[in-house]
C-alpha cells in the first residue's frame, strides 16, 4: 500500500477543497475542473520528460499492465514500455476514493475511445495510482481501457509524482514522443476545455485552438450568446413571461450561474439581489444605461429551477435549454455561483463579478477595468491606515496585511466564507486569509 503518495495527495486535495468555496456542477451536465488552482489560461507548464523507458520502466522490469490486466504475475497482462515510443502518452494520476477523479475518468474514457486508434501519432494513457490498496486499484483499473503502472511498483509511482511535481489529482501529464521539452502538465484542463480537439496536444495545436477561441470572443454578441434556432427570448416575471433578448441590447448584463442546491449560492444570491436592486435604483431616469441579470441554471430538475427562479427579480434562460451548457463551456465555468458580466456591446467585461460584488457591492457597477481600478486605488488608500499585523479570533497565528501580488490575490475569506481579491490579512505560516473588513478586535492578554 502506497501510504506516502496517498496521504500526500489527500492532504493537498483537502487543502485545495477547503479553499474553494464553490459548488461543483454535476459533471454529466457541465464539466468542472476542481483539483488545481486556476492557471492563467495562456500558460501551460512545460517540464522535461526524457524517454519513456527511463521514466516508466523499473528495476523489476520494463512493462506496464494492459487494460485488462489485474495486479497479478501474468505475461498476458503486460505491455512493454518500448511499445509507447512513437505515441503521445498521458500519465494519469488518479484514485478511486476522490469523486472528481472518478468523474473525470468517465470523460477521459470517452476521449480515449475516440483517439485510441489514431495512428500518426498514436495515443496512450498510463494510470499512476494513488489508490489505498490493491483491491481498490484493481477495481478502479477495471473501468479503464488504458495501461497502468503496476500497483506494486511504488518506486516508479513515487518518482513520477515527484518528477512532474503533481500537487493534486486528477492530473494528466501529456508527453510527446521524441521531444524532451514538449510536456504539458494541465492535461485535465485541456481535456475539459477542448475534448478530442486538443489532440495531439502540441504547442501548435493549442495555439490554434486558443486563436479560434479568441476569434469567437472577438465576434461575441448578446444575441449569439443567448439565442438559438427557435428561441429568441428569456423568461421573466410574472408567469414566467417571454422577454425578447433584443430588449437587452445596450444594457450591462450579468450572467448568473447558480442552482438551488448550491450552498455557497444560498449565501450569495440574497446579497446579489440586494446589490441588483440598488444598482437599478441608481440608474433610474437614465435612458441610455441599464443593468440586468440572467439566471443560468444548474438545477437538477424543473421544479427546483422554478422554485429558485421565483425568488429572483431578474430573467432566466429556460431550464434544460442547450444554451446553458454552451454558456458554461464558453465561459469556462468551473464552479458555482459565478457571475459573468457583459458590457453594453455584448463583449465580456469580467468573469469575476462575484468577487467584485463581495468586495465593492453596488459600487462595482459597471464592473469595467476603469471602475475597478478606481476602487482598487481607494482600497489602497484605506489599506495605508490599517495595522500591518492583526490577530483574528478564528486563528491562533498572527495575520499580516498583504496586497495583490504578494499573496493577496483571489481568496476565500475564512470569516465570511466569501470570495475576496486584493488586500487581505493572511497567515504567512498556513495561508489563513480574511477580508480586512472582516477583522474583529481581539482581546490580548498582557503577557501574550
Amino acid at each position: 500500500m502506497d501510504e506516502t503518495i496517498i496521504e500526500e495527495n489527500k492532504d493537498k486535495i483537502i487543502n485545495n477543497t477547503e479553499e474553494d468555496e464553490e459548488a461543483e456542477i454535476d459533471n454529466s451536465f457541465v464539466p468542472v475542473y476542481h483539483s488545481f488552482p486556476v492557471k492563467d489560461e495562456d500558460s501551460h507548464q512545460v517540464v522535461s520528460a526524457g524517454d519513456y523507458r527511463s521514466i516508466l520502466a523499473s528495476k523489476d522490469g520494463d512493462f506496464l499492465l494492459s487494460s485488462t490486466g489485474a495486479q497479478i504475475v501474468d505475461v498476458l497482462t503486460q505491455v512493454k514500455v518500448s511499445d509507447l515510443e512513437s505515441k503521445v502518452v498521458g500519465l494519469y494520476f488518479s484514485a478511486n476514493w476522490y469523486p472528481p477523479c472518478t468523474k473525470f475518468t468517465d470523460l477521459l474514457i470517452n476521449v480515449y475511445e475516440q483517439l485510441k486508434d489514431h495512428s500518426d501519432p498514436g495515443f496512450e494513457i498510463v494510470f499512476v495510482s494513488s489508490d489505498e490498496d490493491l483491491d481498490a486499484f484493481n477495481t478502479y483499473k477495471s473501468s479503464m481501457p488504458w495501461l497502468a503502472i503496476p500497483f506494486s511498483d511504488l518506486e516508479t509511482r513515487r518518482a513520477l509524482t515527484q518528477k512532474f511535481d503533481v500537487e493534486g489529482i486528477p492530473c494528466l501529464i501529456i508527453l510527446q514522443p521524441n521531444n524532451d521539452a514538449a510536456v504539458i502538465s494541465d492535461g485535465v484542463e485541456l481535456v475539459y476545455r477542448y475534448g478530442v480537439q486538443a489532440f495531439p496536444f502540441t504547442k501548435e495545436r493549442l495555439e490554434e485552438l486558443k486563436e479560434k477561441e479568441k476569434e469567437k470572443h472577438d465576434n461575441q454578441t448578446l444575441s449569439n450568446l443567448l439565442t438559438r434556432d427557435g428561441r429568441d427570448y428569456l423568461l421573466g416575471h410574472p408567469g414566467p413571461k417571454q422577454v425578447p433578448v433584443a430588449s437587452l441590447m445596450g444594457k450591462t448584463i450579468g450572467l448568473y450561474f447558480s442552482a438551488q442546491w448550491c450552498i455557497p449560492a444560498f449565501k450569495f444570491t440574497p446579497r446579489l439581489m440586494s446589490v441588483y436592486q440598488k444598482i437599478k435604483q441608481q440608474l433610474e431616469g437614465k435612458e441610455d444605461e441599464d443593468f440586468e441579470i440572467v439566471f443560468v441554471s444548474s438545477d437538477r430538475n424543473q421544479v427546483q429551477f422554478m422554485t429558485y427562479f421565483e425568488t429572483m427579480p431578474w430573467l432566466a434562460v429556460q431550464y434544460d435549454d442547450p444554451t446553458i451548457k454552451n454558456l458554461a463551456k464558453y465561459f469556462d465555468i468551473r464552479g458555482i455561483p459565478s457571475l459573468v458580466v457583459l458590457g453594453p456591446d455584448g463583449k465580456t467585461v469580467t468573469k469575476q463579478g462575484r468577487s467584485l460584488i463581495n468586495l465593492y457591492k453596488e459600487n462595482a457597477y459597471p464592473f469595467t477595468k476603469t471602475r475597478v481600478g478606481i476602487l482598487e486605488k481607494q482600497m489602497d488608500e484605506v489599506a495605508k491606515g490599517l495595522p500591518k499585523t492583526e490577530h483574528h479570533p478564528g486563528h491562533r497565528h498572527e495575520l499580516t496585511l498583504v496586497p495583490e501580488g504578494h499573496g493577496g490575490g483571489a481568496f476565500i475569506c475564512c470569516d465570511c466564507d466569501e470570495q475576496g481579491y486584493g488586500w487581505a490579512y493572511q497567515c504567512l505560516e498556513c495561508g489563513y486569509e480574511v477580508h480586512p473588513k472582516c477583522m474583529k478586535p481581539v482581546a490580548r492578554s498582557p503577557d501574550s
